[in-house]
């Protein structure tokens, strides 16, 4: 089990890190950041997030007892001048029988609301996928998107819960195409939308494999296992602004997505669907990929799809995902064709 007094120590060294960064976020409007990046903080394997009025913990190896939950709670609410409601994911192996896991109360439990920028967000301690629907790791792509979204047509692939749609539109966005496969991640998206303001006909949502979308906006066939796997049509169509956030492996019936091995069977076509002058904002989630490696292939990728690249400029996460050797897993890139 983690030491209680331990991990209270290292949360009080990562708050204290955290001084001027939370102040220039709640400066800009933002209550939800990360407290404790246990896997560069001594603590791997545990999460400790602020989403508004929630305190969320989340475990990948071992779990936290309801008296350490309590106490980083404790710890937390009057550091932060706050009463966050607290509640406490295990994503591991099954604990020990005797365990004794922490019970959220009620208010933990229920829906909740934060803000980034400005920018409302719906979030839930539970539900009924693992990952909370707003990561808060790509916070400073949300930004750059809202900067550059004025008038673009943005097409947001791997969308989740549409948080770059969401930026896009708070940008000035004349269009924002958003693809995913899960309709319960679309579904918060429009909820997102409406809590901005912003679900007309300018915010899309798209159910589907993002794979023979994006061919199709490219001008590419589709490839696909089986004769009658269907995919929606979509009619080829330029974006100023791609963004390809894509996870790390997965096998879909139009391909694998292999982001080590294989990132340029999705960069191609993002670059094809880009109109001229425009640019796609690529990420990179593996922290064994080295940035240079990962920006050379891009380059290279672009050179042979006819696509060469003005400008590939590294976007750099905010410090409460610090990385202290310089190889955050965590890469942005901002490739201009």
């Amino acid at each position: 089990m983690i030491d209680v007094m331990l991990l209270l120590d290292l949360l009080r060294d990562a708050l204290a890190r955290r001084t001027g960064l939370l102040d220039r976020l709640h400066g800009e409007g933002t209550d939800c950041y990360r407290l404790l990046h246990g896997i560069a903080e001594g603590a791997p394997g545990l999460s400790v997030d602020r989403y508004g009025s929630l305190l969320l913990l989340q475990t990948f190896r071992e779990p936290l007892s309801a008296a350490a939950v309590d106490a980083v709670g404790d710890l937390v609410n009057p550091s932060l001048g706050l009463e966050l409601a607290v509640a406490c994911n295990h994503r591991g192996d099954a604990p020990p029988p005797d365990f004794v896991p922490h019970e959220p109360a009620a208010p933990a439990l229920a829906e909740h609301r934060c803000q980034e920028r400005g920018a409302t967000f719906v979030i839930r301690a539970r539900h009924r996928g693992q990952d909370p629907w707003l990561f808060l790791d790509l916070r400073t792509g949300r930004a750059l998107v809202q900067q550059l979204a004025a008038g673009k047509r943005v097409l947001n692939l791997f969308a989740y819960t549409c948080g770059i749609g969401i930026a896009a539109m708070r940008g000035g966005a004349a269009r924002v195409l958003n693809v995913d496969f899960a309709q319960s991640a679309l579904d918060v998206g429009m909820q997102n939308a409406a809590a901005n303001g912003c679900a007309d006909d300018r915010f899309a949502v798209l159910k589907s494999d993002c794979l023979p979308v994006l061919r199709q906006l490219a001008g590419m066939p589709v490839q696909r296992r089986g004769k009658h796997v269907p995919f929606p049509p979509v009619a080829r169509e330029p974006f100023d602004l791609v963004v390809l956030d894509p996870p790390r492996f997965a096998k879909t019936p139009f391909g694998t997505i292999d982001v080590v091995n294989d990132y340029q069977s999705l960069f191609k076509p993002a670059l094809l669907a880009v109109a001229a002058g425009g640019a796609v904002l690529a990420t990179n989630h593996v922290p064994t990929v080295a940035a240079e490696a990962w920006h050379e292939a891009l380059r290279r990728c672009a050179e042979k799809a006819g696509r060469p690249l003005r400008e590939l400029a590294p976007i750099a996460v905010d410090s409460d995902f610090p990385s202290f050797d310089g190889k955050p897993p965590l890469k942005l890139a901002l490739a201009r064709v």
